[in-house]
């Protein structure tokens, strides 16, 4: 699907006109009410999320690290991508390649994320979702099993979708550009179909050309979202949506700068240079459908259905640079083009029942459910022109272009479609052992199977993988309560033992305990935890053991990670919101030696924001210690930063406000992303500009 600016901006217009005559039709019936009080907060906390367990519970009452980021706090940070809102997650670190950002949380890869609380698998995060058609960000940080399935220990991200949530006409336009000639311009407009307002509607478009601090680099954002909400009854309510987003960025990284010299000096290049040229791209196209349907049963059950699917389709032309550089001629590396198209297809299906209760005069709630997650890779098929790695005659002075297709010469890379499919059935409860006394407690039973076309790659089943989850949380009085919890989460792998059967899935066991808080009438919480994760059935190959010629492995104990993690969000006064989050870890493997040593040990994230009459006035500060890849004279190392952020708005008039960010205000240079040919800068100052109107 493509769509040119002007289709867009005339989608946007024809939907807005025909929004507001339905909620212009009925304008004699008086004030009305908006359905949810829940969505779009203007505060940096909520008051209750169930990702981690899918029950109803405040932050106060989950037995584990979670926060959470609200529309407001990522409006006032000018945060609309979900890359860059990785970088304001306590406790997760980021190290980018190019396009594509590994992050990283407790030492421990971020390989999937979740929306509307259903895992999506992606390990680099290349898509780079737009943020601007969801309501909030949710972190649980450690393993979430329970609710996941597949993935790694380190932590949880949910973003949940905005809701067609008015019953009366609202609109919201907004403009944007930056100090590169960056633009955008955004509408949201939601409204009453029917006259009484149970059937609502809400659409969301985007139209965004984004400029860089890199020489060459252009990304388009195009977003259309549109859900239709209704209150089919006093007992059912259905949600019905889809939306696309096509993202296409030309002249960009593949890797990134030679980070030695010849002579085994370090480089330094302007942060403006960049490893690509102009025919270099990476597009993603992102369809999506989604259906979720809430019935009360009676006035305590509640049946739960959700479901969704995913298309997504990219096509990529890649220059990659390798080697090192002669300082005095620009020689010593080779080079290597790429060209290719990916499809993948996800769907996801969810039904679950929740039963609150009354037991001993104190209150319970029990949910249980069913899920289906089945992730395709449809096509995979690329190629390397004209072979791999050919001599670069000058780093200082080259022109590249792109091969046409030649069967004589190019190499191959085809990925044959391959497929993984999670059913499982889980339960999870909220006993009241006591008046200040909870029991949190579930368990997950998933069946995974990993199967291929290609027949060099064998089926994978890993059947009956019980994923169980405990806490207990005490209140100490009405605003504090301790906990501790365990949880785990499965990971599965390919490599056989000795008898040539599939070794069992790594698991992942995360143990918590910690404090929490909630302060000014809810409107502020607070959490200091501390964790412990082990993993164990990490493959490690053994030494000259081979079976029908592939290496053996053998189940050892791995990574060891612990630390901790201090979350403070919300609002301390009416005129003054806050957030700050502190977390450390220290990770080794079963020989004592570090692991992940490119994620920052100590991270810290500070944001305040205060208002006066019509003017709002924040900054923060974004902290991360020294990392490191490689050893002796090839260590690459980034010490210690920080980055200083400021925001600034005013409100013109009733309906209008502007706003100014600056990121990065003290212009520090540093590495975002480290490697021995993966060097990359972040970004230098850049100040962002908005415009929003209301009405």
């Amino acid at each position: 699907m493509n769509l040119n600016k002007k289709g867009i901006v005339g989608i946007s217009l024809c939907a807005a006109l025909a929004l507001q005559a339905l909620g212009d039709e009925k304008n004699s019936l008086g004030s009305v009410d908006v359905v949810s009080t829940d969505q779009e907060k203007t505060s940096y906390t909520v008051e209750s999320m169930n990702t981690s367990t899918k029950l109803n519970l405040s932050i106060k009452e989950t037995p584990q690290s979670v926060s959470v980021l609200t529309s407001q706090r990522l409006e006032d940070m000018g945060v609309t991508s979900y890359q860059d809102m990785l970088s304001y997650v306590t406790g997760v670190t980021l190290n980018r390649w190019d396009e594509r950002l590994n992050a990283s949380a407790r030492g421990f890869v971020v390989d999937y994320y979740k929306i509307d609380g259903v895992p999506s698998y992606t390990e680099y995060n290349e898509r780079d979702l737009d943020l601007s058609i969801y309501d909030r960000v949710e972190i649980v940080r450690g393993a979430n099993g329970l609710t996941t399935g597949a993935g790694n220990p380190g932590v949880s991200i949910n973003l949940v979708r905005k809701k067609a949530d008015s019953k009366e006409l609202k609109q919201d336009i907004t403009m944007s550009t930056d100090s590169y000639g960056s633009y955008g311009v955004t509408a949201d407009t939601r409204t009453k179909i029917n006259e009484d307002g149970s059937l609502r509607a809400r659409l969301i478009t985007k139209i965004e050309q984004k400029k860089s601090f890199m020489d060459k680099y252009k990304k388009d954002n195009t977003l259309i979202y549109g859900v239709i909400d209704n209150d089919i009854s006093d007992s059912t309510y259905l949600s019905l949506g889809a939306s696309f987003q096509q993202n296409n960025r030309s002249g960009i990284r593949w890797g990134g700068l030679p980070a030695f010299y010849s002579d085994g000096s370090r480089t330094d290049f302007d942060r403006s240079l960049s490893v690509t040229e102009d025919w270099t791209h990476w597009n993603n196209d992102i369809r999506s459908v989604f259906a979720n349907l809430q019935h009360n049963i009676d006035k305590d059950k509640t049946l739960n259905l959700a479901y969704s699917y995913e298309e997504i389709d990219s096509d990529m032309a890649l220059l990659y640079f390798n080697g090192q550089l002669n300082k005095s001629d620009g020689s010593g590396l080779t080079y290597m083009d790429f060209e290719g198209e990916v499809e993948k297809k996800e769907s996801n299906l969810d039904i679950n029942l929740n039963t609150p209760f009354e037991m001993n005069g104190l209150e319970q709630e029990i949910v249980v459910g069913v899920t289906h997650n089945l992730a395709k890779q449809t096509k995979y098929d690329a190629r390397y022109p004209q072979g791999y790695y050919s001599a670069l005659p000058n780093f200082f002075n080259y022109d590249i272009s792109l091969p046409a297709a030649d069967s004589s010469t190019d190499v191959p890379y085809v990925v044959k479609p391959e497929q993984v499919d999670q059913k499982a059935a889980y339960l999870a409860g909220n006993f009241s052992l006591a008046k200040k006394l909870k029991l949190i407690a579930g368990t997950r039973v998933t069946n995974y199977e990993y199967s291929s076309d290609d027949h060099t790659k064998e089926t994978r089943k890993f059947s009956g993988e019980f994923t169980p989850y405990l806490g207990l949380v005490y209140d100490i009085n009405k605003q504090h309560s301790v906990y501790t919890s365990y949880t785990n989460i499965f990971k599965p792998q390919s490599y056989k033992d000795v008898n040539g059967a599939f070794l069992d899935p790594i698991e992942g066991n995360n143990y918590e305990a910690g404090i929490k808080g909630e302060y000014f009438d809810k409107a502020l919480n607070a959490s200091l935890s501390i964790f412990k994760i082990e993993q164990d059935n990490v493959g490690e190959a053994i030494d000259g053991v081979f079976v029908g010629g592939t290496q053996a492995y053998r189940a050892v104990e791995g990574v060891t990670s612990k630390g901790f993690e201090l979350d403070i969000s919300g609002q301390v006064k009416d005129n003054l919101d806050l957030n700050f989050g502190l977390a450390n870890f220290e990770a080794e493997d079963r020989k004592g030696v570090k692991y992940n040593t490119k994620a920052s040990r100590t991270t810290a994230n500070l944001f305040a924001k205060y208002s006066l009459k019509n003017y709002s006035l924040g900054g923060g500060i974004n902290y991360k210690s020294k990392y490191y890849t490689g050893s002796g004279a090839s260590q690459i190392t980034q010490d210690a930063y920080y980055i200083v952020n400021l925001m600034g708005s005013y409100d013109i008039a009733k309906d209008m406000s502007v706003q100014v960010n600056v990121e990065n205000l003290l212009d520090k240079k540093y590495y975002e992303g480290i490697g021995s040919n993966g060097m990359t800068y972040g970004d230098p100052r850049n100040l962002s500009a908005s415009l929003k109107y209301s009405f």
